[in-house]
């Protein structure tokens, strides 16, 4: 088996690639659209709780 030294590697070693980027970002618009009503419902409360009730802006 041929050892890889420092230089060799960096030099094969890719990043991540257009297709790859984009498959990413397609799984993160299927969770999102999939969890859809729960994200808006989460992000409702917590702006509920901050601005609304003044429990955190009063405080300040």
């Amino acid at each position: 088996m041929k050892r890889l030294n420092n230089h060799s590697f960096i030099k094969t070693a890719r990043g991540m690639g257009t297709v790859e980027i984009v498959i990413i970002i397609a799984i993160l618009v299927a969770l999102a659209l999939t969890f859809r009503s729960a994200l808006t419902g989460y992000a409702d409360s917590v702006m509920n709780y901050v601005f609304d009730e003044g429990k955190v802006i009063g405080q300040l």
